[in-house]
């Protein structure tokens, strides 16, 4: 008895084929590469960490012996918040965005879009080796002025992390108004400089705010860095948080994806 050929089954059409979503391995991949980068450019590593330990060394000897209550000095709740803040901003505001601007002018994003490796890849990379850039600086910060000025730490350590985190996700959706307005790597480089200043002036970064106009530290209050300070301060004197600083870093980061998502191209 014989039995009849069937011929093979027809291959499927291309829209008929499954796609290839990349998965937790390319966003690995992409991470290492972006870490890379970063390590590659030098003033954009070291800045975040070496300028907090000269503002320490210049500033912390005077008020490390400072009493302000509850076992807390002017170094515990004046001087660190704002270098912590500092890190999150240097890297947020100015290093974040240099680099997508970069990757955008040189064609890379564009040319990702045409492979499974979506440029949001490299965007969600880019922000994972900020945050671990970000942890890095802190941690310096932190371990230096606790070994050399006995740093206390913060009354209520998990609402100091809340507020880190927050700070953090402000400063990261102001950094993507810039990269998102800046058509060049050097004008993202000018423009998150101009808004890491613009923010630490108004936010005490240079004194206290109560030296500023009042109109100035009203608004310095609202914006990112003011705000996350206040909070920062409040968390490690284990005070109540003020609404109107967690309000203000939950509008910054509204106001940093909306405004990023509506104005910002992938080349």
């Amino acid at each position: 008895m014989t039995t009849a050929a069937h011929p093979p089954p027809a291959a499927p059409a291309p829209s008929e084929l499954p796609a290839h979503h990349p998965g937790l391995r390319s966003l690995l991949v992409m991470v290492v590469s972006e870490a890379k980068m970063v390590l590659r450019d030098t003033a954009g590593m070291i800045m975040p960490i070496g300028l907090p330990l000269m503002i320490l060394l210049t500033s912390a000897g005077g008020t490390a012996d400072l009493d302000v209550g509850d076992g807390f000095t002017a170094l515990d709740v004046g001087v660190v918040p704002i270098v912590v803040v500092m890190v999150l901003a240097m890297i947020g505001v100015l290093n974040m965005p240099s680099f997508l601007a970069y990757y955008r002018r040189s064609g890379i994003l564009k040319r990702l879009s045409v492979t499974p490796v979506s440029p949001l890849t490299v965007l969600i990379a880019q922000v994972i080796v900020s945050v671990l850039q970000s942890l890095l600086g802190i941690a310096a910060a932190l371990g230096f002025a606790a070994l050399v000025f006995g740093l206390n730490p913060p009354s209520r350590l998990g609402l100091a992390l809340g507020v880190l985190a927050l700070t953090a996700a402000a400063m990261y959706a102001t950094g993507m108004i810039v990269a998102a307005i800046s058509p060049t790597p050097n004008s993202a480089v000018a423009i998150g400089l101009v808004g890491f200043l613009g923010l630490g002036a108004t936010g005490g970064m240079f004194g206290g705010r109560e030296a500023l106009p009042e109109p100035v530290a009203v608004v310095g209050d609202h914006l990112p860095f003011g705000a996350g300070v206040q909070a920062l301060q409040q968390a490690w004197l284990g005070a109540p948080i003020d609404t109107g600083a967690i309000l203000s870093l939950l509008g910054a980061i509204a106001v940093g994806v909306i405004v990023s998502a509506l104005l910002f191209r992938w080349s």
